[in-house]
């Protein structure tokens, strides 16, 4: 499957509620679907700068591909990271760059979120392309 592939699904799912109340609830279900990340990786380093929570992101090239993990304390926001991780997760540098993740806007995630809710989702992305641009410089 491709990231657009992903997107068309994740607009698809949440297309089918109308409420946003139970949109929410079904992030907060992403976010606890999701496996912790180890205390390892919960440093200052990783710690996404712009979010009202606190919320970490570890990356790891495996094979030429980004694996993420991350974790918040906040439940939305973990799911909201989930949701990235499930669209961007394990692809290459290029693909994460190039990505157009338009499911954010066709899903109504930013309209409904508060100011600062909508600049951490902002912050995780870009901490997200920030990963993918660095092994990319490394791999040339």
């Amino acid at each position: 499957m491709t990231i657009n592939d992903i997107q068309n699904e994740v607009i698809e799912e949440f297309g089918d509620i109308e409420d946003w109340m139970d949109k929410y609830q079904m992030l907060i279900d992403l976010g606890s679907e999701q496996e912790p990340i180890a205390e390892e990786y919960k440093t200052d380093n990783n710690l996404i700068d712009g979010c009202q929570s606190r919320v970490w992101l570890q990356a790891d090239l495996i094979d030429g591909k980004i694996h993420f993990q991350a974790e918040s304390d906040a439940l939305i926001v973990k799911g909201i990271i989930a949701l990235l991780i499930k669209v961007l997760n394990d692809r290459t540098p290029d693909e994460i760059l190039d990505a157009d993740l338009y499911f954010i806007e066709k899903i109504g995630l930013k309209e409904h979120l508060s100011p600062t809710r909508s600049n951490g989702l902002v912050a995780m992305v870009k901490k997200m392309r920030m990963y993918a641009l660095a092994f990319k410089a490394k791999q040339n």
